[in-house]
């Protein structure tokens, strides 16, 4: 939900809040621009984006080199002020390299992110090469992999063989403001008072010169008083041979990022930002600073471990020859190759940069992964669909809903309750008039096996009646005010305080509140949403915190990006600890930061009903999926403004296949629960909901996979198809794992789409028809209001429970149908996951099933995966569909204690369908079909 949807509900808001939300309302459907920074209006950015590629004024200090077994470290000078920094290289295990640069002897330190690593990366020995008075060249152990340091001006270079991999500062736009002690106006064009560290020369004047927004900055109606002085970071990074970069969200743009030059630079900058255009590069409500580059070569990652705004520039250039000094006879191509520069900005804190080399898609995945975690491992239940929107009435409207689901057919597993639920928007509350029962309205959703998320935002209203904003208070746990008082915004409640999630003790308090004896009414079956996690201050600059809040010794200004990530995780702590450490946790959140993934699910945020959003809604999925957060879905119909029914109905199949699907609208929107359309539109949503529900155990088994190993649920083609550059820019169509293509109808009045099947040589069949075609084509597909374009690769198998009922629970002990599409060399293979769906026993004790299916010679067979494993299942295969085959004369069932059955089955000549009814195996166990 976002600050300024509504002037309804505002009574208690007071005067000033009301005029404020009256302010941003009036007016156009569309972002106020005006509200937000571009890189002109930012000091920082403007003064780095000043700086022209040219001859950088730092040089490598190569007689300060020192090589130890587990860095390398050397000084850095920057040769018109003389300032000094420190350089340290890691080789790291699993083809990584770190780069760190921060000030040698700073005048106090500077921020360096926290919690993100789930470890210290561990290191590889680096190992010296040659050196002479021009650089040194390393090695990085693999593949004849080179790292060279040039000193005059200072370069990094990683080399393999004689090809130039990335290359950093090779623009020379390195730029390093450092802390520094604010000058008398006077003394100004005469001293510079230096940190410290030495006395300059009086020629060093190129950093006497103050300019605007340096010690003070002002947007709008609000003053950032800047204590610190400058303090930003830029570096360049250079990619030959590289045409396609990707990732770097949030931001509502295609998949492939465009070249910069010319406009704004995509921002990094967690904001509440009401009523975001498309194809933008504003920020948005979330910060992954990561981005991966591909070509038919390579893929290799760039992250950049900083949580303070950020702007990343992209321009596109053809690599010329460089030279490495006298000590090398390396060239780099010839200057037809193409390449992709690339410049990072940051406000504050040091330069922390990780450059994961991969050689291929998976490899970045797992090297991403090794440094931040995978992909929380949700409860079956939340693959399920959600319903939403702001905001159920009452228990009496909850009640209704919920039956009207049952009466419509139509499954879901979640029903939420946004801000109104609450008493005056106190969180942890339950309106006493609306909800004065909500133990009696969530016993009525667990008997049906059906559950509740409710919202509890980060911002507590100021109300000395209210006991959690009073502990939070006493505990001195609010975010401070730069005077020191405790910091208070505007938001929903009126007048409100920012509990500190980055103080670990404030984290642990805020996860103690979801006890079941502390927040009243909740039950097993309630979970969670943080909305407003930016954080969102509806009368800060850019509806932000103030850059100079105070966050124990931090500015806001230094973390501002893993305020969400902090709200996030002590939310999903929480409701781990109430379970005793058993239940897995359900939190989604609107704000995010590299790791955040470990904790749960995000949106896209406040889009509108509008075919642009339904579209985007693609690019904006896979590109959290390149960067570690799998768990991600957009508003179906879309947030703002009411969806034509053919717009809500391509919105529904286009969720059904996406990772979080939940239909979420606006309070001052018409209902629209899926019945409300005439029975047509009802029975086409339905149609799509079941679809997702009958693919449950796939979604639950690349969910698996993605806590795993890293890998994304969601995958652009070009993952799969790494050589294929017809992929590479491609986002109006994406696979699920590798074996289901999806593209959604998202144009208007569509009469047909054009898919693309990959794979020269491989197969693909359409699910709903079982056609075959031939990959590597463009394929016409006629569509109606009812067709789902999915294609299931050749080769694949994959498991579905035909028998939808009202929720998926209510499915757990239900039968498989087995799909098994065959390659043009008639093989194929699939797995089986099988656990409680909802506890870590799958983690902690072993307790699931892990199965590998896999079709040749003739022979269907099921064997374990994990053999340590011990769970069982009362679910079995009833029904087993090979796609591309040929007519047995007789099917066998062979089972391990040596019986044989014979199969009953039935071939469709003209689409080579067999179907082998009731094998009737538990799901478990080993077994085999022998086909004749």
């Amino acid at each position: 939900m976002n600050s300024s949807n509504s002037i309804l509900r505002t009574q208690r808001m007071g005067p000033l809040l009301v005029l404020w939300l009256a302010g941003c309302l009036s007016g156009t459907w569309a972002v106020d621009r005006g509200n937000f920074k571009t890189c002109d209006q930012s000091a920082f950015c403007k003064r780095q984006r000043a700086l022209k590629p040219g001859q950088s004024p730092y040089r490598a200090l190569l007689e300060t080199l020192e090589l130890t077994n587990t860095k390398l470290t050397l000084q850095l000078i920057n040769d018109n002020n003389k300032v000094r920094l420190l350089l340290e290289l890691y080789r790291l295990q699993g083809n990584m390299t770190r780069v760190k640069i921060n000030e040698l002897k700073p005048l106090k330190p500077r921020f360096e992110v926290p919690d993100v690593l789930i470890n210290d990366p561990p290191t590889e020995p680096l190992s010296l090469l040659s050196r002479d008075e021009n650089g040194v060249v390393l090695s990085l152990g693999a593949d004849s992999q080179r790292l060279i340091v040039s000193a005059k001006p200072f370069r990094l270079d990683i080399m393999e063989g004689r090809e130039v991999l990335l290359s950093l500062n090779s623009r020379g736009l390195l730029a390093f403001e450092h802390l520094r002690i604010r000058k008398d106006t006077l003394l100004c064009n005469y001293f510079h008072l230096s940190p410290l560290l030495f006395l300059p020369s009086l020629k060093a004047k190129e950093d006497e010169k103050v300019e605007d927004g340096m010690w003070e900055e002002t947007f709008k109606s609000h003053t950032d008083s800047k204590p610190n002085g400058p303090s930003s970071i830029s570096l360049d990074f250079s990619l030959p041979g590289v045409e396609n970069v990707y990732g770097i969200p949030e931001h509502a743009d295609s998949l492939k990022l465009k070249a910069t030059d010319g406009g704004d630079p995509y921002r990094l900058f967690n904001l509440d930002v009401f009523q975001y255009e498309v194809f933008n590069p504003m920020a948005l409500y979330g910060a992954i600073p990561v981005m991966l580059s591909h070509s038919a070569q390579r893929t290799m990652g760039i992250f950049w471990l900083n949580a303070a705004e950020t702007w990343v520039d992209i321009s596109s250039n053809t690599a010329g020859k460089t030279v490495f000094g006298q000590m090398l006879d390396y060239v780099q191509g010839s200057s037809e190759t193409p390449q992709t520069d690339v410049r990072w900005i940051s406000e504050s804190g040091i330069i922390d940069v990780f450059i994961m080399l991969g050689p291929t898609p998976t490899d970045v995945f797992s090297q991403y992964a090794s440094l931040t975690g995978t992909q929380a491992f949700p409860p079956l239940s939340a693959l399920a669909y959600h319903q939403c929107r702001w905001n159920y009435n009452d228990q009496e409207d909850v009640a209704a809903v919920d039956q009207g689901f049952d009466d419509h057919d139509i499954p879901y597993d979640f029903i939420w309750l946004d801000i109104e639920h609450t008493d005056g928007k106190r969180y942890f509350t339950w309106d006493p008039h609306k909800f004065p029962q909500p133990k009696d309205m969530l016993q009525g959703l667990l008997d049906k096996r059906r559950k509740m998320v409710t919202i509890v935002d980060p911002h507590i209203k100021v109300d000395s009646s209210y006991k959690i904003h009073n502990e939070i208070r006493s505990k001195g746990f609010y975010v401070k005010s730069k005077d020191g008082g405790d910091y208070e915004g505007w938001c929903w409640p009126g007048n409100s305080g920012y509990p500190d999630f980055t103080n670990p003790e404030m984290r642990a308090w805020w996860a103690s509140m979801f006890a079941y004896d502390q927040y009243e009414g909740s039950m097993e079956n309630m979970y969670t949403w943080n909305d407003m996690n930016e954080p969102s201050v509806f009368n800060g600059p850019e509806v932000t915190m103030h850059k100079d809040a105070l966050h124990g010794n931090w500015e806001n200004r230094d973390l501002h990006n893993l305020y969400g990530l902090y709200v996030q995780r002590a939310t999903a702590e929480g409701l781990i600890e109430r379970s005793g450490g058993v239940e897995r946790p359900f939190v989604l959140a609107r704000a995010f930061f590299a790791g955040s993934q470990r904790y749960g699910a995000v949106w896209t945020g406040d889009n509108a009903a509008e075919w642009e959003h339904l579209k985007i809604s693609i690019p904006m999925c896979l590109s959290l999926g390149l960067v570690g957060v799998s768990f991600c879905g957009a508003d179906v119909g879309g947030f703002f403004k009411s969806p034509s029914t053919e717009l809500l109905v391509r919105w529904y199949q286009t969720g059904a296949y996406q990772p979080f699907f939940r239909a979420h609208a606006h309070l001052d929107t018409p209902r629209r629960e899926p019945w409300l359309f005439g029975p047509e539109n009802t029975a086409l949503i339905r149609e799509a909901v079941r679809q997702r529900y009958a693919l449950l155990p796939y979604w639950y088994q690349l969910f698996y996979h993605a806590h795993h190993s890293g890998q994304p649920v969601m995958r652009p083609l070009w993952v799969e198809y790494p050589q294929d550059t017809a992929t590479f820019s491609m986002d109006d169509q994406f696979l699920l794992g590798r074996d289901l293509l999806v593209h959604p109808v998202t144009e208007e009045g569509a009469r047909g789409v054009t898919a693309y099947l990959p794979g020269k040589g491989e197969v693909w069949f359409d699910v709903h028809t079982f056609q075959k075609h031939n990959g590597a084509q463009n394929l016409y597909i006629p569509v109606t209001i009812s067709s789902i374009p999915v294609f299931q690769r050749g080769g694949s198998i994959i498991s579905r429970k035909a028998r939808v009922r009202r929720s998926s629970s209510c499915m757990e002990h239900d039968p498989y149908t087995l799909f098994v599409a065959l390659s043009p060399k008639r093989f194929a293979q699939g797995e089986l996951y099988i656990d409680d769906g909802h506890t870590f026993n799958f983690d902690k004790q072993k307790q699931f099933i892990h199965r590998r299916f896999s079709f040749a010679n003739n022979a269907l067979s099921s064997r374990n995966l994990a053999p340590g494993s011990q769970f069982t299942t009362f679910s079995w295969v009833e029904k087993i569909v090979i796609l591309g085959a040929s007519k047995p004369s007789k099917a066998t069932l062979k089972t391990p204690d040596g019986k044989e059955s014979q199969l009953e089955f039935e071939f469709d000549a003209s689409m080579s369908v067999l179907t082998l009814r009731k094998p009737g195996v538990n799901a478990g166990l080993d077994w085999t079909v022998v086909l004749q």
